[in-house]
């Protein structure tokens, strides 16, 4: 009998984006520097010299994913921009939009956030100048629709408004889809319609810090101090995995082996930082618990923007970082954060009738205002920084409501 000859078989055309996807959301889950192509190989279903058919490495394949999701982004703004209507009708089809894009790409929305800073220099402007001009066009969309917002309000508003959808990358909550868009829309056009009004005075500046930037607690003078002040900065500039004990003595003005008389290691700077935090934060959750429902939330967030500003925003090193500490601290910090964020639910879901999926999702778009602003340094200079973040809080808040 004569042989049948096999078809040849064909690479699907959209390989590369099954890469692209399939790599995302393992950076997702386990952070840039816990995964490797043999992983992403794996992921997709094929072979690890596969991968280099298509990207040049692991660090071109987030190029890719981050640019791309960039892209989509802007396309979607410029649809929901094109609908027929007022500048106001015009904002709220845009917020309805990306309330959609949020929940269908949020792994997108957390490599943009949090894994930018392992991009080469080249690709890391790529994605400044995209940013910028996304935010300058959400901006110029503001304004359009409120005319008397100042530039500078816009741009602020412009970033709290990315940061509520942007935070659906920071939970794993999931309530019905159109529920979801609804509310995330909801949030989103109570940042896009808040107004700087009754605002407290301007606080004196404290010499050598940014107006919204806060002096660090600690003991005047301290070393160890000043290494986990170092240390927690460079975290957030660079990535834990980028940064050497030596980086961080050279940071604090130490050098050689008297740096270990403080901390043993890396790992332990990042786990005395996160129990810091936690610390301050539970002791001021268990003041806020016995206020009336209202006054406990605006206490909370109060005290949370409070303690972000003073910290170097050690939270969200924390949250980026979970690989890179000890698996006991790692589990006890996660707890400790499960329980704060829990007293926000609690208290919010007191007084409404949002279900607890609902409500941790206007908890963390709250959080995440207060995190991704604070690490926005142009936002920083504004005078009366703290206090706008916690209106920008009750807001979400009381929308959610």
């Amino acid at each position: 009998m004569a042989e049948t000859s096999r078809p040849p078989v064909r690479r699907p055309r959209n390989r590369k984006a099954q890469l692209a996807e399939a790599a995302a959301e393992l950076f997702r889950k386990h952070g840039y520097h816990q995964v490797s192509v043999n992983d992403i190989a794996q992921s997709a279903g094929v072979t690890g010299p596969a991968v280099y058919r298509h990207f040049r490495g692991k660090q071109d394949i987030l190029a890719h994913v981050l640019l791309s999701g960039m892209d989509t982004f802007g396309l979607v703004t410029e649809r929901a921009l094109a609908t027929p209507g007022t500048p106001a009708e015009q904002l709220d089809a845009l917020l309805r939009a990306v309330a959609a894009l949020a929940v269908d790409r949020r792994h997108i929305t957390a490599l943009w956030r949090w894994e930018g800073r392992h991009l080469s220099g080249a690709d890391r402007t790529k994605i400044r100048h995209r940013g910028a001009e996304l935010i300058s066009q959400w901006a110029i969309v503001l304004c359009d629709a409120r005319p008397a917002l100042s530039a500078a309000d816009a741009e602020l508003l412009g970033w709290a408004t990315l940061s509520v959808y942007g935070s659906v990358s920071v939970h794993h909550v999931n309530p019905p889809r159109r529920r979801f868009e609804d509310l995330l829309t909801r949030l989103a056009a109570a940042v896009t319609s808040w107004a700087a009004t009754d605002l407290p005075p301007v606080p004196d500046p404290v010499p050598g810090t940014l107006p919204g930037k806060q002096p660090q607690p600690g003991v005047a003078g301290s070393r160890r101090e000043e290494l986990l002040t170092a240390a927690l900065s460079l975290f957030r500039e660079r990535g834990y995995a980028r940064v050497s004990m030596e980086d961080i003595g050279a940071r604090a003005g130490m050098a050689g082996p008297s740096i270990y008389r403080y901390f043993p290691g890396k790992a332990a700077i990042l786990v005395a930082g996160g129990y810091r935090m936690a610390d301050r934060l539970a002791q001021d959750a268990e003041k806020a618990a016995v206020l009336p429902p209202e006054e406990a939330l605006r206490s909370l967030a109060t005290s949370y923007v409070d303690t972000v500003l003073r910290s170097d925003n050690i939270m969200a090193n924390f949250v980026n970082e979970l690989a890179n500490l000890p698996d006991r601290d790692r589990k006890e910090l996660v707890r400790l954060q499960r329980a704060y964020v829990a007293e926000w639910v609690r208290q919010l879901r007191s007084e409404s009738a949002l279900t607890e999926q609902e409500a941790k999702v206007v908890v963390h778009a709250a959080l995440t205002v207060v995190n991704d602003l604070a690490r926005t340094p142009r936002l920083l200079t504004r005078p009366r920084i703290a206090a706008e973040l916690v209106e920008l809080v009750v807001a979400v808040l009381n929308a959610g409501r």
